[in-house]
Formats: C-alpha cells, structure tokens, sequence
C-alpha cells in the first residue's frame, strides 16, 4: 500500500513544460435558467472553479459569479484566490492580493472632520 501511494505521487508529479500540461480533469454544466458552473485541473496543479447564477434578470447586474483559482509559485507556495463578481465589481480574497498601507492616523482624523464639517455652498456670483 505504501509503495503504491508513494508510486502515485511520484507519477502524479509534473516536472514537464508548464505551456503543454495536459488538462486532467474538466467539467461545465449550462441550465437553460442561465445558471452555469463550469471545473477544471490541469497536470501541472493549476485549477479553477467557478459557478453563476441569474439575479435581477433583465438588468445589466444580472449574472453574479462566484469561484476560485489556484497555481503553484516558481518558489512552489500554492497561491489561491476566491472571487466574487456581482454589481460592486470583481471582489478577489487571497494572501497574495497585495494589500495597501493603513492610512495614517492624521490624514484619517482629517478626513473624519472634513466629513463631519462640510463647506457652507456660496451662492453664484453673477456678472
């Protein structure tokens, strides 16, 4: 048992050229509501996966998608992203998102007071 699992791995293994890995696994499926889902892994440890559904059918937010996808790094950490694609944009999470810097403390005390202190209007100046 041992030896087999251990075979398994050492062939499971791709050590190929990354352009022709071959697909190992690929499903999709389309209802005829317009919901879709849709899986794939190649040899080389890429896979996606995502799945999308009609909401608010007849407007311009009507499919929303939801899904991930993973890859191995040339230093060989296993990157992954999940997603979701809806009316506020494309939302990827994953530890590789490069995150921003926190705002500092002064410019956040500023802009609270300039949200909570808003400019008088003038009236328009006529000539």
């Amino acid at each position: 048992v041992v030896f087999s699992a251990v075979l398994a791995v050492a062939f499971g293994a791709f050590s190929g050229d990354p352009k022709t890995a071959q697909i190992i696994r690929s499903d999709s499926d389309i209802s005829p509501e317009g919901n879709y889902q849709y899986a794939y892994e190649t040899e080389n440890g890429i896979s996606a996966n995502e799945e999308g559904t009609l909401k608010n059918i007849g407007t311009e937010a009507a499919i929303v998608a939801q899904g991930a996808f993973q890859w191995s790094a040339p230093e060989g950490e296993q990157i992954q992203i999940q997603y979701i694609a809806d009316e506020n944009g494309y939302q990827p999470v994953g530890s590789a998102i490069p995150t921003p810097p926190p705002v500092p403390a002064a410019i956040a005390r500023a802009l609270e007071y300039i949200a909570a202190h808003p400019e008088a209007s003038e009236p328009a100046k006529r000539f």
